[in-house]
């Protein structure tokens, strides 16, 4: 199975605030709101949607191939992909941008505020999906570019590609009819909790009318796990058991990961989405978004452990 990611590539700016963001903003002043939050420190990391999902699923044993631009300072980013077996074919160098930058900051309370640049972001990657096997291909649609996440959208429809539409960050920058159009004949809608309520609200939909137009929708709910929505009913998958949440930045791309991986492999939408429950686990284990190892076997066992059976 060939596997697109389409998305961002970022170098992450990762900080620790040790306290807590709500001690220092007053509700009552938030409309003049100038808040200064002193961190530890400052580590950088290799980070971006679609290179979280496509280094997930190198340690899963694919082999995606990432959709993407990447700005004049590429050299260790590639380096990185290739240290991790992960091809650089589909990924364009905009040289006289920087690559796209996340400014992350987390208090106690796993609470986060983030700044980003897009850099490199800014311009489309343009990749012919004319090439791809429909019946041997999947793609997942992430935060990016969005003429990209339109026009890949297009050509999936074209190609007959399934395809996984995941809005993320990008949802301001939708409008109605656009979002509606771009949903329209996907395989999945994947989201969080609260970006489910925004699309909503930018659709003026509810979530019936919403299910309309792919054919489920997926709601990560952080520890409580994830929430699966078909016209048939709902299914709730548990989180799998973590040692220690050491940073949650990036959990639900590793999710993404697994869940792509079960699909790819032609599982059930709830066995996708349990593998992808253990592939989060790993990750928030690890401070940074493609930190997090494990070997195959390693990881099939967490998932017994999780789960029970493995799914053959």
């Amino acid at each position: 199975m060939e596997i697109y990611i389409s998305g961002s590539l970022a170098y992450d700016r990762i900080m620790d605030f040790p306290g807590k963001f709500s001690d220092h903003i007053l509700p009552d002043k938030i409309h003049i709101l100038n808040v200064c939050f002193t961190v530890n420190g400052m580590t950088e990391k290799f980070g971006g949607t679609a290179g979280n999902i496509a280094y997930s699923l190198g340690l899963l044993n694919e082999k995606p191939i990432i959709l993407a631009t990447i700005g004049k300072d590429y050299r260790s980013y590639f380096d990185w992909l290739e240290k991790n077996q992960i091809s650089s074919e589909g990924i364009k160098v905009i040289n006289e941008e920087f690559t796209a930058g996340a400014y992350i900051t987390t208090d106690k309370a796993d609470n986060q505020i983030t700044g980003f640049n897009p850099g490199a972001m800014k311009y489309t990657s343009g990749y012919d999906f004319s090439v791809a096997d429909p019946d041997n291909s999947l793609s997942l649609i992430g935060p990016g570019n969005l003429t990209d996440m339109m026009e890949y959208a297009e050509a999936c429809k074209h190609q007959k590609i399934r395809f996984i539409c995941d809005p993320g960050q990008s949802l301001t920058a939708w409008d109605k009819q656009a979002l509606i159009e771009w949903i329209t004949g996907s395989m999945l809608l994947i989201c969080n909790d609260y970006e489910l309520e925004m699309i909503m609200n930018i659709t003026n939909m509810d979530k019936k009318g919403l299910l309309k137009l792919p054919g489920a929708i997926i709601s990560t709910l952080g520890e409580k796990g994830s929430l699966i929505s078909t016209p048939e009913g709902d299914i709730r998958v548990s989180s799998a058991k973590v040692d220690s949440v050491v940073d949650p930045t990036g959990a639900g791309d590793a999710y993404r990961a697994g869940l792509i991986k079960g699909l790819a492999w032609g599982k059930d939408i709830e066995t996708a989405a349990k593998i992808g429950s253990v592939a989060a686990a790993y990750a928030v284990e690890k401070y940074g978004t493609q930190e997090h190892t494990y070997t195959y076997e390693d990881f099939i066992e967490r998932y017994k452990v999780n789960f029970g059976a493995w799914p053959r």
